[in-house]
């Protein structure tokens, strides 16, 4: 329904506009990333911050719209149970690789992402974590299957 209302001064049209403008540009954006919470992992002799997706909502963006990483910085993905999961790189820019973890902290495979491609990365075995970083940082810091990985959660 339209209706009418008395405007006093030129600031009330301007504000309007200006929020009528901004509220549809923000429709085409991303939604801004959610704050997660973060952990020191130690992946082999590496200290790594990264963030924990913990929760459907979060494990499903992931990564998601990033343009970039902080050095030694990625995502951890907890999952309720060992299983073999899957990732791809939908709506995810960033070249990733990324390391199926066992839930005793060992490292079952490795796999690097290409970005925006659907190209299914599984874990080989039950996995009760997957870790993404920057493509080529395992590689980079000579971290293979087997290597373990300490502070998980």
């Amino acid at each position: 329904m339209f209706g009418t209302r008395k405007v006093t001064g030129l600031s009330s049209p301007v504000r309007f506009f200006c929020a009528l403008v901004l509220g549809s540009i923000s429709a085409f954006l991303p939604a801004a990333a959610e704050t997660l919470p973060v952990i020191r992992l130690q992946v082999g002799n590496q200290p790594v911050t990264a963030e924990v997706a913990a929760d459907d909502a979060s494990r499903s963006r992931g990564l998601m719209f990033r343009e970039s990483l902080p050095p030694n910085h990625g995502m951890l993905f907890v999952f309720p149970e060992t299983s073999q999961y899957c990732f791809w790189m939908k709506n995810t820019p960033l070249p990733l690789s990324i390391a199926f973890i066992s839930a005793r902290g060992e490292i079952i495979n490795l796999a690097d992402m290409e970005p925006l491609a659907l190209d299914a990365h599984c874990a080989l075995a039950p996995a009760r974590y997957a870790l993404e970083m920057e493509q080529g940082w395992f590689a980079k810091n000579s971290i293979r299957p087997g290597s373990r990985i300490t502070g998980l959660p």
